[in-house]
């Protein structure tokens, strides 16, 4: 759910978690996943969404509820869940491979923080300057409808709730799924630019339905910008934190908060996606530990 705005790693980073590569991990925590399983896995977790929605909505629809016009906490909830099922989809073609850590999500610090701060700045004012450019080519005077969909007018539990949504939950689930397992597979495959643009694409292509179809090229230039970003920067933390300042002030502007709202808002986003990033990271290295790696993983 990343909106645009208004009107990999690198050579010689540390091995991951200071020792030698396990089987089926490779050097520097670049998990060995295999580039078929990235398309099976986005499939799997849009399938089950696809059907976990429908058996809600004969559920919610058997209970009296209006389909034609379903409840704002009804399509929060599903959206959230659509993040929840592509990750764990991810998850589970990682365990064909090995038993993953945050690490090979991506989900460890920058090698170099300084740098990481200098890639990321890059990265969003070359995706600026390219959405400026294409909306005035194009004449694109459009904001995404999401919000109101979603009632964010509704209440003010509804704008809490649509806030963390858009600009925690969305930046972190994506950029798990998308950077650290999506573009990390295809990665395995022909390399860091080739991965980065397919990934854009298909990132591009899934905000269909959520944004204009005139913002879904400009999102595709930011997936690319997100992986090349990972890739170059050797943790997801910069990519989270770029993916959370853009949702944090689209959605701000978009809903007429003042200057000072905006950049708390964006502030706010940076600081809680990246707390939770660390829960996950946490749950995972807990997990991983807790049972040995398999044994025979290759390179994809």
């Amino acid at each position: 759910m990343t909106t645009v705005p208004p009107s990999g790693l690198t050579p010689g980073e540390p091995p991951a978690h200071g020792g030698p590569a396990l089987p089926g991990r490779r050097p520097s925590g670049r998990a060995a996943w295999r580039p078929w399983t990235a398309w099976v896995a986005l499939l799997v977790g849009f399938a089950v969404t696809i059907v976990v929605s429908i058996m809600v909505g004969l559920v919610a629809g058997a209970a009296g509820a209006d389909l034609d016009n379903s409840p704002a906490g009804l399509d929060i909830g599903l959206t959230a869940f659509q993040n929840a099922a592509l990750f764990a989809a991810a998850y589970v073609f990682a365990l064909g491979v090995t038993r993953p850590r945050g690490n090979d999500f991506g989900l460890r610090r920058p090698a170099n923080p300084q740098r990481a701060a200098g890639l990321l700045i890059a990265v969003w004012v070359a995706f600026f300057a390219f959405a400026i450019v294409w909306a005035g080519i194009l004449g694109l005077d459009e904001e995404s409808e999401l919000p109101e969909r979603l009632g964010v007018d509704d209440s003010s539990l509804n704008l809490v709730a649509v806030t963390f949504l858009v600009t925690v939950v969305a930046p972190v689930g994506e950029e798990l799924f998308f950077r650290g397992y999506f573009f990390g597979a295809l990665r395995n495959w022909r390399g860091a630019w080739p991965a980065a643009i397919i990934t854009g694409l298909v990132f591009g292509a899934i905000h269909l339905g959520s944004a204009p179809v005139g913002q879904l090229v400009p999102l595709a230039v930011l997936g690319v910008g997100l992986c090349m970003l990972y890739h170059w920067s050797g943790s997801l933390y910069p990519c989270i934190v770029l993916h959370a300042f853009n949702n944090g002030l689209a959605f701000g502007v978009g809903e007429g908060w003042s200057a000072v709202e905006v950049i708390s808002a964006m502030a706010g986003a940076a600081v809680v996606s990246v707390a939770f990033a660390a829960v996950i990271r946490r749950a995972l290295d807990a997990t991983g530990r807790a049972a040995p790696e398999p044994a025979g993983g290759r390179a994809g």
